[in-house]
């Protein structure tokens, strides 16, 4: 691997967890939503990551256990998931959205969750952002070396 590699894995980690912080952005956005349906109702989302291993080595000497063994070339979304969990369904006979059994149904946000996950998915972008200057750093401190 080398210290240009770094900053495509940083990068990665970076679009990743900005997917990841605009789910959690939906969420929250939604978290107090209603509806008079189930099938309507927001259901919390979720993004899928997933490691991007380095291609096979040309030739017949790799290991048996390559895919154990690469080293890791970032970061993907596989895709973003609906939370199937319950939802909150009240009893407001009362709210213009009820239905005929007077229930209101809430979405499955927990937003004390969505705010934890929003500060780690800021600071693990915040740590990408460091790694990308700390090779920025090291790669000026190479150039310098033979002066």
């Amino acid at each position: 691997m080398s210290l240009a590699s770094v900053f495509n894995i940083a990068g990665s980690g970076m679009s990743a967890q900005t997917t990841r912080l605009n789910t959690v952005a939906s969420n929250i956005a939604n978290a107090e939503t209603v509806s008079s349906s189930i099938d309507q109702t927001y259901r919390a989302r979720h993004p899928v990551f997933a490691t991007m291993f380095q291609g096979a080595q040309s030739g017949n000497g790799g290991s048996l256990f390559q895919n154990q063994d690469a080293a890791g070339q970032g970061v993907q979304v596989l895709g973003v998931v609906e939370d199937q969990s319950n939802l909150d369904a009240r009893y407001e006979p009362n709210h213009p959205s009820a239905d005929a059994k007077g229930y209101v149904y809430y979405p499955n946000v927990n937003v004390v969750e969505e705010m934890a996950d929003m500060i780690s998915a800021s600071r693990s972008f915040q740590t990408n952002a460091e790694m990308m200057n700390t090779a920025k750093t090291m790669m000026q401190k190479v150039l310098t070396l033979g002066q």
